[in-house]
């Protein structure tokens, strides 16, 4: 049987399920997700490997208008990520209705190679409202294929990696077996305290959180580490902590049941809150916090 690998850029407006859809195609949680747009802001890498198959899926920031230097980075991560693939997948939110400005949009990607649209959440609607916006769909004669998906109930997610497929345009194996991420270790651990964070604050605390992981210690049996959670006010500083340290427990305790099943070890995980006032429009922290745009070029 002959193996095909190759590489695909994952696109979308913030929140149109884009994480959850390249978790569902690799088979292991390598992007964080939130009910929060613009939870992804480095392009993550997830491999899905298959004994004849290899797609290096990238999973890209929402594409928005960017107003800091935080915003900066993420679009030059879009930028990048969409140079020498194979196929772009754009996702649209299925579950929300896809008017002209969405079309617009869509549009505005005429002439992308391999261009595959993807209804995203479609778990959270039904055909007889997803059907006439598929039929205007349709007539988008640029687009290679739109493929309808649901990523929690693993709805034709099978249908699209045998679409890419198709497209694959290389015979190398670029990463070994049981890699399916490039990230490492420790930027997997923020991202997981990010993640946590973001849930349980829900509304109470606007995006301005990074993580920072002070210390990584670890054996055969355990792994202790420090990490830091950034903010941008006293206020927010407060409400991480809440009352008599109750939510920083709460989120030091769901993100370490998510640690250890990563590192497969029992974890220590201790967890400070520190306010970096303006920390997204100032390139240096920026930079120190794990975005720094010249390690794009």
């Amino acid at each position: 049987m002959d193996f095909k690998s190759g590489f695909v850029a994952i696109l979308g407006k913030p929140n149109a399920g884009k994480s959850t859809l390249i978790n569902a195609l690799v088979g292991e949680k390598v992007s964080i997700v939130s009910p929060k747009p613009q939870t992804t802001r480095n392009n993550i890498i997830g491999i899905l490997n298959k004994p004849n198959l290899q797609i290096i899926f990238t999973d890209t920031p929402g594409i928005h208008q960017g107003n800091n230097k935080l915003d900066d980075y993420m679009e030059k991560s879009i930028n990048q990520a969409k140079q020498g693939v194979d196929a772009v997948l754009l996702c649209v939110d299925g579950s929300k209705r896809i008017g002209e400005r969405e079309i617009n949009f869509i549009t505005s990607f005429k002439g992308t190679k391999n261009l595959f649209l993807i209804i995203t959440k479609t778990d959270l609607t039904n055909f007889e409202k997803l059907y006439p916006t598929l039929d205007k769909l349709n007539k988008l004669d640029f687009l290679k294929d739109i493929i309808p998906v649901s990523s929690v109930k693993d709805r034709n997610i099978d249908v699209l990696i045998k679409e890419l497929e198709k497209c694959l345009t290389s015979n190398v194996k670029f990463f070994d077996d049981d890699v399916y991420t490039d990230k490492s270790v420790r930027f997997m651990i923020s991202e997981i305290i990010r993640e946590k964070t973001l849930w349980l604050l829900q509304d109470e605390i606007p995006h301005g959180l990074a993580v920072e992981i002070d210390s990584y210690k670890e054996d055969d049996k355990k792994v202790i580490i420090d990490a830091t959670i950034i903010c941008e006010k006293s206020s927010h500083k407060q409400i991480i902590i809440g009352s008599n340290g109750s939510k920083i427990k709460e989120i030091g305790t769901k993100a370490r049941l998510d640690i250890e099943n990563l590192v497969d070890r029992k974890v220590f995980l201790s967890i400070f809150v520190k306010v970096k006032e303006g920390w997204k429009d100032k390139s240096n922290y920026v930079a120190d916090l794990g975005y720094n745009i010249k390690d794009l070029d």
